[in-house]
């Protein structure tokens, strides 16, 4: 019980500190993704007030943890973007999520063949988990004064649609080489089948009706008068955990029904009504990101990064150099938002890895037994933790004074 107190006073009093000097933090080079992960270092491994080793099964502790954020961040997501911008980008994401992501899994796949000592299929899982772009940490980036002062809209809009589309597709990704695992004869027709038919389509269809009648739902009662202020702000994150149960009852992939329902919500709540959900989401966005990063930083796994040694180092570096940006930039002129060099630059850097390989690894170490996928994605979420987040309001700052002015 002592321990669950000290986690108390650690989140609440990060949150307070952090909002009392929000504006100097996003200006700075230290994001809140950043901060709660070293804090989660400084109280575990470092000072030893928490162990999360007595909380019970911890990795399934982390497993949902990491969900329940992703959820929340991918509704926040889904109503911070303009109503229709992904039926108007259409063409565009297509093109980042059927031709980039499988190009960027194959590279971080082949780099951990390249670097470390793991058979195909541990290669294969470890790439699909930290192929796709992180939302959480995105947010951080995309969002905030420096960000909107300095970056243009298409290269945020489009990073957070992305992020928030291959956050629940990258779930097929990590289920094909878990199937080969099992059975080799039996995968293909059980992924097409079962992943592609059922979880994924299957998702999208339930979040997207279960947004379009909540979102009528909401107007109804609104109009006749049967709805207070705050149950109307709080919708979104009951429908957040509404969507993110309800797919997983059914056995979907209840990261892409998150981002479904939301969409679907966003097309029959607009205006101002909008605007006061996507604050409380992001609100409560704010402070579920604190949790699962301090969470990461309670876990890491030093003596599986020890172990790694120099390949380790080598591993996380070819990541964050290879495994975005030349695919970026090849796939630039069929993706008009960021057509133009300096933008697929930013969208070429900013596609950090976070949350979303965190969970994917839980679901891969349940799924296996092996630690090793988590070990080395742990590592590459570090790396990226330090490298993106130090780099995002510099780099923000950067564009502002010699493109955007422009």
């Amino acid at each position: 019980m002592s321990e669950f107190n000290i986690a108390l006073v650690l989140v609440g009093a990060t949150v307070l500190v952090i909002g009392m000097v929000s504006r100097l933090l996003n200006r700075s080079i230290l994001s809140l993704p950043l901060l709660a992960f070293l804090l989660g270092v400084l109280a575990g491994p470092v000072l030893g007030w928490l162990d999360p080793a007595g909380w019970g099964p911890e990795m399934k502790i982390l497993e949902e943890v990491a969900r329940v954020s992703l959820g929340v961040s991918l509704m926040g997501i889904a109503l911070r973007l303009p109503p229709r911008f992904i039926f108007d980008h259409g063409r565009s994401l297509t093109v980042i999520l059927a031709l980039g992501m499988p190009l960027m899994w194959m590279i971080s796949s082949g780099l951990a063949l390249a670097f470390l000592d793991v058979a195909l299929m541990t290669a294969l899982l470890l790439g699909a988990s930290v192929c796709a772009t992180d939302p959480v940490v995105s947010s951080s980036i995309v969002t905030g004064g420096v960000a909107t002062d300095n970056l243009p809209a298409r290269f945020r809009h489009t990073l957070s649609a992305e992020a928030a589309l291959n956050d629940g597709l990258a779930f097929p990704l990590v289920m094909l080489p878990l199937l080969l695992i099992k059975s080799s004869d039996s995968a293909l027709p059980e992924w097409f089948v079962h992943v592609l038919g059922w979880q994924v389509l299957g998702a999208v269809v339930i979040g997207a009706l279960l947004g379009y009648l909540t979102g009528t739902a909401l107007r109804v009662a609104e109009a006749r008068d049967l709805i207070d202020q705050p149950s109307f702000l709080v919708t979104t994150l009951a429908l957040t955990l509404l969507a993110l149960g309800a797919a997983k009852l059914l056995g979907m992939d209840s990261i892409l029904a998150v981002f479904a329902t939301g969409i679907a919500f966003d097309q029959r709540v607009g205006g101002k009504d909008r605007s006061e959900e996507s604050e409380i989401q992001e609100a409560v966005n704010l402070f579920l990101t604190l949790p699962v990063f301090m969470l990461v930083g309670l876990m890491i796994p030093w003596s599986g990064w020890l172990n790694l040694g120099w390949a380790g180092l080598g591993l996380a570096l070819a990541v964050l150099a290879l495994r975005r940006l030349p695919v970026i930039l090849l796939l630039r002129p069929a993706i008009r938002p960021w057509r133009d060099l300096p933008v697929s630059l930013l969208a070429g850097w900013f596609g950090p890895i976070g949350v979303a390989a965190v969970f994917y690894s839980m679901v891969i170490y349940h799924e296996t037994g092996s630690e090793t996928v988590w070990v080395s994605a742990s590592l590459l979420v570090a790396a990226s933790l330090v490298v993106h987040g130090m780099s995002a309001a510099p780099v923000a700052k950067y564009y502002g004074r010699h493109y955007e002015a422009r």
